[in-house]
């Protein structure tokens, strides 16, 4: 059985995590939150101690790291807000633990090789959280382009709406400096999947971009992709409006759907498992990601020609 401590355990993906933690049948020992809405720790963790000062926290996993045997902290999950995710991989390896990090690793790419830089100093591994290379479909797609490699490319379209709230733009998610902007940090797991299937990245533009949604061309090995994602409910297609369904994700591929509506309820539990396994992704499987989103974010709006765009920034 190994330790674990979590940062960020109020958060939305915190209860995925807890659930991983348990179900590998591992134990969650302390977490950390400055916020104090975590009453779903009693469900997988009971008996974990949870603060809601570093500070305090801090000095909990140092103590339990000078005590090491059954008491030393093996692992830190970390489910905090997007900017904050380099700081507390730092912090998880300087007190000689492993990191599990939540998506995006990092904001920037140049903070990647940073990360690198303290794996080394160190000695302890920094492991990430890249679910959507675990799902079914998405192994049989990366199957099935492998086994048709340098024939014709693949022509993908992406869709991801996902509607929010105001209150998230009251919140961290909605401050670019802190989350990324949308692209970040709704879209980096697909275009990590993307990447991971279609091989490297050749050409990044973006069509359209601003706080509630972004749209554009990739162009990978064995790909050319249209995306569109977005926070705004007045994007969803009319039909799932008037079911009172409050998200749409679709892949096509040559005009195909993939189905990966299905499946996602366990992808973190089999993260855990590899990655305790000595299978997990590391700091270098986010670098194409990172970059991809760091250039949505930065580039020149690119103008709408061809054939190569969203059929969804039409009426925008």
């Amino acid at each position: 059985m190994k330790n674990f401590a979590l940062v960020g355990a109020s958060g939305y993906v915190a209860p995925r995590h807890m659930k991983a933690i348990k179900d590998t049948g591992n134990d969650l020992i302390a977490a950390l939150d400055p916020n104090d809405s975590v009453g779903v720790i009693d469900s997988y963790f009971p008996n974990s101690y949870f603060f809601t000062e570093f500070e305090r926290f801090d000095r909990h996993i140092d103590k339990m790291r000078r005590a090491a045997g059954s008491s030393k902290i093996d692992y830190i999950s970390i489910c905090s807000p997007n900017y904050l995710h380099d700081s507390h991989v730092r912090f998880a390896l300087r007190s000689n633990a492993d990191a599990i990090c939540e998506k995006p690793l990092v904001i920037n790419p140049w903070n990647i090789d940073g990360l690198l830089h303290i794996e080394k100093d160190t000695g302890k591994t920094i492991h990430t959280i890249l679910q959507l290379r675990h799902h079914p479909s998405i192994i049989e797609l990366k199957k099935n382009v492998e086994m048709n490699a340098g024939k014709e490319k693949y022509d993908v379209e992406l869709t991801y709406i996902t509607s929010r709230g105001k209150w998230y733009h009251q919140s961290w998610k909605g401050d670019e400096k802190k989350s990324g902007g949308v692209a970040t940090n709704i879209g980096v797991h697909f275009y990590d999947m993307l990447h991971y299937v279609f091989g490297n990245l050749q050409t990044n533009k973006v069509h359209f971009r601003n706080d509630f949604k972004s749209a554009g061309f990739l162009e990978y090995e064995n790909a050319r992709v249209n995306w569109f994602l977005s926070v705004d409910h007045n994007d969803l297609p009319v039909e799932i409006k008037n079911s009172n369904q409050r998200t749409f994700r679709t892949i096509t591929v040559n005009g195909e759907q993939i189905e990966f509506s299905e499946g996602f309820t366990d992808l973190h539990t089999i993260s855990y498992s590899e990655i305790l396994a000595g299978r997990g992704f590391g700091v270098e499987d986010n670098r194409v990601a990172i970059e991809t989103v760091a250039d949505i974010r930065t580039s020149d709006i690119s103008p709408v020609t061809g054939v190569d765009y969203h059929p969804f920034i039409k009426g925008i």
